[in-house]
């Protein structure tokens, strides 16, 4: 018998992660169609063909010429088995409802990360919009890449992580949907259920609060130190441990053992430390990352919103004190005038306010579209 074909690849997103994903699923010979709203940030990836990659000693690089790069939705999820959503999840329910009437039966979506309760809103969208493709459904934990974006034709992967939690709206897809994606991303393991990628979202606890302990040399510096290893001193550390043990008592209140972001940082990088200073400082691939140049940034406008805000409601539902995540909840929306909570993903808008903890276990386990 001849080899499989590769599976088709559709690729939403041009920031800097969908051009590293697009990239390197070309470079390895997967016919990839890369979508991106505004069609001006994809002129010259059209006009070249594809996307020069660069990486890390012994990393993916080389030229990855594209099937398509396109502004229409309808074109680039047409001929995809796979469709790999890569944007802000602040945008997931904007690509829904653009997705909503050009999926097909037997398609898989995977969220690149979901950040927390994103498949539980993009489905719930989905069916808003009249969506009736049966399609599998899942979300990352955490996006598999640490990249950046070197020009409008470029891209370079800094990092690809050890292991990357995975599942799939119902958990029962979970193993059909890795089989898929395997040839890959071998990266991907069995996340368990979507309740378990929301809650270990290191993002959560990582971003905001590095972001909020140094608002000043932020401002002052514009950005000039390196966002972990100058970023997370003993003190700010110390703060990211109160973060995770509530987010970590929050699973359990769900029933579910939570990685801590010791164990998470052990997973994904190698990076072993007896605290999570020394972890965080032993960790190689956050050498050289720079600090945000602004506040304005989706560390507080994405990961506040979109993961702290759902983690937190999460506990106040269901009996967890989440001090420290109110607190640097409430820090956010002072210094942006902005009301997080109304704005994230409040319970309501994933479906499972109404529902006791026996219920929204059932809910992600056993729900079909």
């Amino acid at each position: 018998m001849g080899e499989k074909k590769p599976k088709r690849y559709a690729v939403i997103g041009a920031g800097h992660g969908g051009k590293a994903m697009a990239a390197h699923l070309a470079v390895r010979g997967f016919p990839v169609a890369l979508y991106n709203r505004t069609f001006a940030n994809i002129s010259v990836i059209q006009a070249r063909g594809g996307i020069e990659l660069e990486a890390y000693p012994g990393g993916p690089h080389g030229f990855g010429e594209l099937a398509l790069a396109t502004s229409d939705m309808g074109m680039a999820l047409a001929d995809a088995q796979i469709v790999m959503v890569v944007v802000p999840s602040t945008a997931h329910t904007d690509i829904a409802r653009a997705a909503a009437p050009h999926l097909q039966d037997g398609q898989i979506v995977v969220l690149n990360p979901g950040r927390t309760g994103g498949t539980l809103e993009f489905r719930r969208v989905l069916q808003e919009n009249g969506c009736a493709a049966n399609i599998d459904l899942a979300e990352a934990e955490t996006l598999v890449y640490a990249s950046r974006s070197e020009g409008p034709a470029q891209a370079r992967i800094l990092r690809i992580k050890d292991a990357v939690g995975l599942a799939a709206l119902p958990a029962a897809r979970t193993s059909r949907v890795l089989k898929k994606l395997v040839p890959a991303f071998p990266q991907f393991i069995d996340g368990t259920s979507v309740l378990h990628t929301g809650l270990n979202n290191m993002g959560a606890i990582f971003h905001p609060a590095i972001t909020m302990l140094n608002a000043g040399r932020i401002e002052s510096t514009h950005g000039e130190f390196q966002f972990y290893l100058d970023g997370v001193t003993p003190s700010v550390a110390r703060m990211l441990e109160a973060l995770d043990r509530e987010r970590v008592t929050v699973a359990a209140s769900l029933g579910i053992r939570a990685r801590t972001a010791l164990e998470w940082l052990k997973m994904a990088y190698d990076a072993v430390g007896a605290t999570l200073h020394e972890a965080i400082h032993n960790q190689a691939g956050y050498r050289g990352i720079r600090a945000p140049t602004t506040l304005n940034h989706r560390y507080i406008t994405e990961d506040v919103p979109m993961s702290l805000v759902p983690i937190a409601a999460l506990g106040q539902q269901y009996g967890v004190r989440v001090r420290g995540m109110e607190s640097i909840i409430r820090q956010a929306c002072i210094i942006h005038r902005t009301d997080y909570w109304r704005r994230g993903r409040t319970l309501d808008k994933l479906g499972v306010d109404q529902l006791s903890i026996d219920e929204v276990l059932r809910h992600v386990l056993e729900a079909e579209r």
